[in-house]
């Protein structure tokens, strides 16, 4: 299959998932321990029906949204995703040129491949830097007065992994980053010969053994760059002291990312956020979490008038991202859908996929009876508890073998 036959993100999964060896795969589509946020987070749509009204004129209709001050094509952008350079050569610049094209943000991890600096001089268009902070504060204002100095427009910081979630199929592959291949994953990454030689070769000859870019630690008055077990050390010690410390430093825009509950978002209000992103991490942290898309009225209602909300994890479908609009979101974004595209066809395929999820908002919409994202409300939805996505778990997850066949 490839690009002009992929008519939705799913089709993309498949694409990236025959391309990938195992290591790769895994880490992009995998959760936490069984998988349950990461299921729930699909199956929570399908709880969510359509109220949709009949002979409205539809023909002036319009994605676009505006976030302070400025006008997006669509309303989601391209959520950060560490390590994205594991599915396509460069992939931090591959898809902040996707985003631009498209005309929506792109959030650039700390967990990058590619510096900071390079991927905002080549990719254009409206970047934010998503921070991962340790309590060393010396090395924490480092990265954000680089982040600063590189012209991202905001600062997105994530608090949701006090601790590494327990993401069992890295363990069983041995997946460490730097990346080295072993000899059972060097063997399947010679039966993947196109991510062998597109991906990790070329970017071992180019840049040398895939790795952190944009975080250094202090280790005996050396600078260097982390493992990845280094890179997760000192966080459990971070609270609210920590972002004013933030907020401070940082004189733009500045989010709060990982919020499930109306308490945590009116405390992000309170010290300063000017957003917050509801978020579980794509079911990749905490095992039981609840999905974004069920607590989201409930903090939209607590917030909505103080912060921006975005919303993350689990979108699939612009019927997703439409419902969580109508739910009190400003802007939703996407991850696991824009990386699927980027390893069917680097940046081409991540801007397939997001001109799929664009024409997917674009017919809900008209199908719905509504003109602008800014008519969306709860008016348009109807939910049934009674369903409990049984296609879903018909599919499955797992292999006899414990490893990730296929995931939501």
């Amino acid at each position: 299959m490839n690009l002009k036959h992929a008519h939705n993100i799913d089709d993309l999964r498949r694409i990236a998932q025959r391309r990938l060896p195992r290591i790769a795969y895994d880490f992009l589509a995998g959760g936490a321990e069984d998988n349950v946020t990461l299921r729930e987070n699909r199956a929570a749509f399908e709880r969510i029906r359509f109220v949709p009204r009949t002979l409205v004129d539809v023909s002036r209709r319009s994605r676009k949204v505006a976030l302070w001050g400025r006008t997006f094509d669509a309303p989601f952008g391209i959520a950060p995703t560490g390590a994205s350079g594991l599915y396509c050569f460069d992939a931090d610049v591959a898809l902040g040129r996707a985003a631009a094209a498209a005309g929506v943000p792109y959030v650039l991890s700390t967990a990058s491949f590619v510096p900071m600096e390079r991927v905002a001089q080549e990719a254009g268009g409206t970047q934010w830097f998503q921070l991962y902070m340790s309590k060393d504060l010396e090395t924490a204002e480092r990265l954000v007065t680089r982040a600063l100095k590189a012209g991202f427009d905001a600062l997105v910081l994530t608090t949701d992994i006090p601790v590494a979630g327990n993401r069992e199929q890295n363990r069983r592959n041995r997946f460490e980053i730097p990346l080295r291949l072993g000899p059972g994953n060097m063997v399947d990454g010679l039966l993947h010969p196109r991510w062998l030689a597109g991906v990790f070769l070329r970017t071992l000859a180019s840049s040398g053994v895939p790795r952190f870019q944009n975080l250094d630690i202090n280790t005996g008055g050396r600078i260097t760059s982390p493992t990845l077990t280094e890179f997760r050390q000192r966080r459990t010690e971070l609270n609210w002291t920590d972002f004013a410390w933030l907020r401070k430093l940082w004189p733009k825009k500045l989010l709060v990312k990982g919020i499930l509950t109306a308490e945590d978002a009116q405390l992000a209000a309170q010290h300063g956020a000017d957003g917050i992103f509801v978020s579980n991490h794509g079911g990749r942290q905490l095992d039981g979490a609840p999905s974004p898309i069920e607590v989201l009225p409930g903090i939209a209602s607590a917030v909505g008038s103080r912060l921006k909300i975005m919303v993350d994890s689990g979108f699939r479908r612009g019927s997703d991202i439409v419902k969580a609009l109508a739910l009190g979101a400003d802007m939703v974004f996407v991850g696991r859908a824009t990386l699927f595209g980027a390893t069917a066809g680097g940046e081409a395929g991540a801007l397939h996929a997001l001109n799929l999820l664009k024409g997917e908002v674009d017919r809900v919409m008209a199908l719905l009876g509504v003109n602008g994202v800014g008519e969306l409300g709860p008016q348009h939805l109807r939910f049934d508890p009674d369903l409990r996505g049984a296609s879903l778990a018909e599919r499955g997850i797992r292999d006899e073998d414990g490893g990730i066949r296929e995931t939501a």
